[in-house]
């Protein structure tokens, strides 16, 4: 091998006397995915020639012509004009080889002293992550803002009061909730997301450098100086680890995975309520696609891509994981495998966010429709149940009871016509007499004070309202919590802006 082709595109190879084969050439390239890491390459490069200079290792003059060389490539390969060939193996070999070529072997070799591929790549992948995170977290912000927005809209979205809805566990109609309080739920999901990040920025803010290979540096570099100069807090404290572990990776990628599961969940709603079945949500024009065929067609394409690319995201993290699982102590090239999957999910998320945030944000909802709709499917029988608690009737038995009372709806087909759905049979046609016939002995047996007519006491929590107003606990739905709740929710999100 010659001496132009031993630094050429390749950090190894004088041991070897002929050089790689095309297909080993072809399958240990990774410039053209790890090139966007070339800025933090050549900071961290700096850095490390600073470290040698500091040493003697490098002349002065010397650490001046690298320093000045490596910031006009860097400005050269940001600008495009500056490109590896096809003989670079990766972007450290590429930047390595435009620097000897610039300023000399006997200047640009002395570079490499000190520091492995190993220590170097475990560094500057946690910069290029901490700079992701800064983009992520703006993103996430912008999506708990169109939140934070329609949420304050529900709350006072009808005559200045909350905007109820059908609240639903296992996709079916559970209980009445503010609106409010459902957009909610999504916000502080992600609001968590935002506080993993934080967290993940503690581990992600610890130095590789002066690990090398695996076994430590023996120049006496200063590697808390360098550390420094790069923006880290502190050293990693065992050098295999250093080099070995992506697990500062593997966290992030976690966490990005969440943050797209959440908002894909989001995304399932409004699939839903976007159709002519629900009507609770209209999409604006600028965020919503048509049909090739069909021209009535109104399609909720963001939230659908949302739930696609979330599968995406997930894969990449598994597929992370399964790389890093069987590795034995320290550096194997299958690390290389570790930055196209984070790569792909910053990339994909970073076109989630704001297209979701700009959806919701624009997005209209049918107050009156889902104002309508939440008593539906007997919403209020837990109402009833409470009601005969409150007066002393176990809760199994009142469960028992009240599900009878929702049979006997059921049989007579009791519906209210006049609210335009006409299969949603409603427990407040039940007569008097009915209630009296099923509760009545309940009441007589448990009951501390008799009642007169306790038809219509149960009639007084067969209500929206209500029933919404009873559920005062910290987290509950009641007006009076929801109103706390949204205030916590906007100095929690002024906290992250």
């Amino acid at each position: 091998m010659s001496e132009d082709n031993k630094i050429a595109g390749v950090l190894w190879g004088g041991r070897f006397e002929g050089g790689p084969s095309k297909s080993l050439e072809d399958i240990s390239r990774s410039w053209h995915f790890d090139i966007r890491l070339a800025k933090y390459d050549i900071s961290g490069s700096i850095a490390h020639a600073r470290a040698l200079s500091s040493v003697g290792i490098l002349h002065v003059d010397e650490f001046e012509t690298i320093e000045r060389e490596l910031k006009v490539i860097g400005d050269e390969v940001l600008k495009g004009s500056l490109v590896p060939s096809s003989g670079d193996e990766d972007v450290h070999g590429f930047l390595e080889r435009i620097l000897i070529e610039r300023v000399g072997v006997e200047t640009g070799g002395k570079l490499r002293a000190g520091r492995s591929r190993n220590d170097q790549i475990a560094a500057i992948i946690r910069m290029y992550l901490l700079d992701s995170e800064v983009l992520i977290r703006k993103y996430v912000v912008l999506m708990l803002e169109a939140i934070e927005e329609q949420a304050t809209k529900a709350f006072t979205g009808i005559n200045k009061k909350p905007v109820v809805m059908p609240g639903r566990t296992h996709l079916q109609h559970a209980q009445p909730v503010l609106l409010t309080h459902h957009l909610l739920a999504h916000g502080w999901a992600l609001l968590r997301d935002l506080e993993r990040l934080t967290d993940w920025k503690k581990r992600a803010k610890y130095s590789t450098y002066g690990a090398s290979a695996l076994a430590g540096d023996s120049l006496g570099l200063d590697e808390n100086a360098i550390a420094k100069e790069l923006g880290f807090l502190n050293l990693e404290p065992n050098s295999i680890d250093a080099t070995a572990s992506r697990d500062i990776v593997a966290e992030f990628s976690f966490i990005l995975s969440l943050i797209a599961v959440n908002l894909s969940r989001f995304a399932e709603e409004i699939i839903l309520w976007n159709t002519k079945e629900f009507d609770f949500i209209k999409l604006d024009d600028a965020y919503s696609t048509g049909s090739s065929i069909m021209p009535q067609k109104k399609n909720p394409d963001i939230s659908e891509l949302t739930r696609g690319k979330s599968g995406r995201i997930i894969g990449n993290f598994t597929g992370l994981l399964t790389t890093l699982k069987g590795l034995p102590l320290a550096y194997n090239r299958d690390l290389q495998e570790d930055k196209e999957p984070v790569f792909d999910s910053v990339d994909q998320l970073l076109l989630i966010l704001p297209a979701f945030a700009g959806q919701l944000k624009t997005a209209q909802f049918n107050y009156k429709k889902m104002h309508l709709t939440a008593a539906g499917g007997f919403a209020l029988a837990t109402d009833i149940a409470n009601w005969l608690v409150k007066r002393g009737v176990p809760f199994r038995i009142a469960h028992e009871l009240t599900g009878e009372c929702v049979q006997l709806c059921e049989e007579r087909q009791l519906t209210d016509a006049s609210d335009g759905f006409g299969e949603d049979y409603d427990l407040k046609h039940l007569s008097d007499s009915d209630f009296e016939r099923i509760l009545g002995g309940a009441l007589k047996k448990y009951s501390i004070s008799e009642e007169v007519c306790f038809a219509a006491g149960v009639r007084e929590v067969l209500s929206i309202e209500g029933s919404v107003a009873s559920r005062s606990s910290f987290s509950g739905t009641a007006p009076s919590s929801v109103s706390k709740q949204l205030i916590n929710f906007i100095k929690k999100v002024n906290d992250f802006r």
